[in-house]
């Protein structure tokens, strides 16, 4: 990856926001899912990215939430670079529900992420109706921002149980610019060395690792390691992240989280009120914000990147629909 890295015209965040050419160093992408999930989640992203510390999010465009959320992206001036989460656990499709129903609980809903996985399994789930959903979930993000995503991951990782992330890959082949797209594989030091969700790590990593050689073979961009996966209670710790940038190790890395401030519209939705999913967005919202954070950035030697910085093509033009 480091030929590719020093051959992109990368980018860096400055202390007012601008961009400018990358210098020597190794790059971390710092990419907040759920933008648009709810209004507190999305508030919580776009004030960390003003203050440089994310560098892309990802918008699920089937929250009703999702419009509001892109208005707020373009009022704070388009912080970070907003990317597209395709969704198929979480509220309702894009697609009326008759068009997808294998996808889809008798109130029209998403499955919830174990229910999806054992029809995935059973085979019950309609591979046609993955394919039409997501192509729908794409356009809309087009119609919404106003140009192809330039970074793109599933939410809760489904694109990782085929044939989901294969037909993922398919919808994102028609962008002109190949899109960051997230490699869901992390090293045997990372998972000894930082504690917290192992098994849930290890698994999605052994899934992953296909995937990642399949998006590399197709001239996806992405990350030599990703790091921030875990469960609540680890992110109560104020060395939570640093644990993390002390011991990734490529020249690429990316990291993962899901910051936010408190926002009782995801109970019933992406949570439940006492499950502690609502306190982990506010407690890494508050990791991200402590100065040892960026203090550990500096330490590792990392530049915060945005994802398009990693490709090797030429930058799209900067319009996005009114």
């Amino acid at each position: 990856m480091r030929d590719r890295w020093t051959r992109a015209a990368a980018s860096k965040r400055g202390k007012n926001g601008e961009v400018g050419e990358m210098r020597q160093g190794r790059a971390l992408v710092v990419i907040a899912d759920d933008f648009g999930m709810g209004p507190g989640t999305t508030q919580g992203i776009l004030d960390l990215a003003c203050r440089g510390l994310v560098t892309g999010s990802v918008l699920m465009v089937n929250s009703p939430y999702a419009a509001e959320a892109v208005r707020a992206w373009r009022t704070a001036g388009c912080p970070m670079e907003l990317g597209w989460h395709p969704t198929l656990t979480s509220d309702a499709p894009v697609l009326p529900a008759h068009a997808v129903r294998s996808l889809v609980r008798p109130d029209g809903k998403f499955w919830t992420l174990g229910r999806l996985m054992k029809r995935l399994f059973l085979g019950r789930v309609a591979a046609a109706e993955i394919e039409a959903e997501l192509r729908a979930q794409y356009d809309r993000f087009c119609d919404l921002v106003g140009q192809p995503p330039p970074v793109v991951n599933s939410h809760q990782h489904v694109a990782l149980f085929q044939p989901v992330g294969f037909l993922m890959l398919e919808v994102l082949r028609s962008q002109t610019r190949p899109p960051y797209v997230r490699r869901v594989q992390e090293p045997w030091r990372t998972l000894w060395r930082v504690p917290g969700a192992r098994l849930k790590r290890w698994f999605l990593s052994f899934l992953g690792r296909p995937l990642s050689r399949l998006q590399h073979q197709m001239g996806f961009p992405g990350n030599d390691c990703l790091t921030g996966i875990t469960d609540p209670r680890w992110v109560t710790d104020r060395r939570y992240f640093l644990r993390w940038l002390e011991h990734a190790p490529g020249d690429v890395v990316e990291l993962a989280c899901h910051p936010g401030h408190h926002d009782a519209t995801l109970i019933g939705r992406d949570c439940k009120e006492n499950d502690g999913l609502l306190e982990r967005r506010v407690n890494e919202f508050a990791r991200m914000s402590d100065p040892i954070f960026a203090e550990a950035c500096a330490a590792a030697e990392f530049e915060l990147v945005a994802p398009s910085a990693l490709s090797t093509s030429p930058p799209p033009a900067q319009s996005y629909a009114a």
